[in-house]
């Protein structure tokens, strides 16, 4: 009985280890996979000069970036936790820390692909279906940049100005976000052209001239970006 009884005990044991092993790997697997990452620039940080310096650049996309990066790592792991502990007083406590990081990580991402040296057809100006769209809605790309402009520099403090396609109406629409608030996740928005507004994003080049930063930011536009943004917009 007692051969039996130590027997039974230590593979009830070996399947709790193994159940606990499991466990821990599935999670650890969980956590990679969800695992953010700060996105390599598709051009060299002095690409952009002297709209924005290369060293603005470092420092925007290595160390700010990556802070939200961090961050967000930080804050979905504490979510996990929570959620597997069924807290959900930490969850809801957690919403501000990922919207906040998670929207500077979603904003970055999108706005170094917005970007282009002039080499390779930043400033260029739009062509095709986005060219007839602003042309349509605002007259001219000239009264497009001056409605931005003026929209994105009565940013209170720091955000985004925004150039979205509303799906219902089926066009396109000027707006700004405070902070790193995401365009879609807070007004449905489909994001096609953003410009950052953080002093951070301009500072060491234009001190607090905002209104020079945002003259200056169209000769570094991508606009086969935004126009590829705009054709994928068009049919989701």
């Amino acid at each position: 009985m007692f051969s039996f009884a130590t027997r039974a005990v230590t593979a009830s044991a070996g399947r709790l280890a193994g159940a606990a092993s499991a466990t821990a790997t599935l999670s650890a697997l969980a956590r990679a996979k969800s695992t953010y990452v700060l996105p390599d620039l598709p051009y060299e940080y002095s690409a952009l000069e002297p709209v924005l310096s290369g060293e603005i650049m470092e420092l925007h996309h290595s160390k700010h970036h990556q802070t939200y990066v961090n961050n967000l790592n930080a804050a979905s792991e504490a979510l996990d936790s929570a959620i597997a502990n069924n807290d959900v007083s930490k969850q809801i406590s957690l919403q501000s820390a990922i919207k906040f990081n998670g929207g500077g990580h979603l904003n970055h991402s999108l706005f170094w692909t917005n970007l282009a040296p002039t080499s390779e057809g930043g400033g260029a100006p739009p062509e095709g279906a986005l060219a007839e769209a602003i042309d349509a809605q605002f007259g001219s790309l000239d009264a497009f940049i001056t409605k931005f402009n003026a929209t994105t520099a009565a940013v209170q403090g720091s955000g985004w100005g925004w150039l979205g396609y509303n799906k219902e109406t089926k066009q396109l629409q000027i707006a700004q976000c405070a902070n790193q608030d995401p365009l879609e996740a807070t007004t449905g928005l489909v994001p096609l052209l953003a410009v950052d507004v953080w002093e951070h994003a301009y500072y060491l080049s234009y001190k607090n001239d905002r209104a020079a930063y945002l003259k200056n930011i169209w000769k570094i536009i991508d606009w086969h970006n935004v126009s590829e943004r705009f054709a994928l917009a068009k049919r989701a």
